[in-house]
């Protein structure tokens, strides 16, 4: 027996943010949430921020303009948290510094002694 099946594209009509969940209205009809806890960007954001949306790509996704994050139908239905980025380029940036600050002082000792 054959069965023809129409997989129909997963697109987001609208949206909605509360403190713990994402949801969004497809097109089709169904709705489908995840935990707010997949877009780091989004649980940091304020209301404010998470209410300001926008569709893109003919419903295939959502941008939040105030945050610069998107999110797209497929991830959610097919439950793709946006990863984080590493904690360790936090900590280089603060080395970095520390390096930056450490050879403006060898270079002010350095001219002290009368060497440019």
């Amino acid at each position: 027996m054959n069965t023809a099946v129409q997989i129909q594209e997963v697109r987001i009509k609208d949206i909605a943010v509360t403190e713990d969940t994402i949801t969004a209205q497809l097109m089709d009809g169904r709705t489908i949430s995840v935990p707010l806890t997949w877009s780091w960007r989004l649980s940091e954001a304020t209301p404010k921020q998470r209410a300001n949306w926008e569709i893109i790509g003919d419903g295939h996704g959502v941008h939040w303009p105030d945050i610069d994050e998107d999110i797209s139908a497929e991830g959610m239905f097919y439950g793709i948290p946006a990863p984080r980025p590493p904690i360790a380029a936090k900590f280089n940036l603060k080395s970095e510094k520390k390096k930056t600050a450490a050879n403006k002082g060898m270079h002010r000792i350095a001219n002290k002694s009368g060497s440019r």
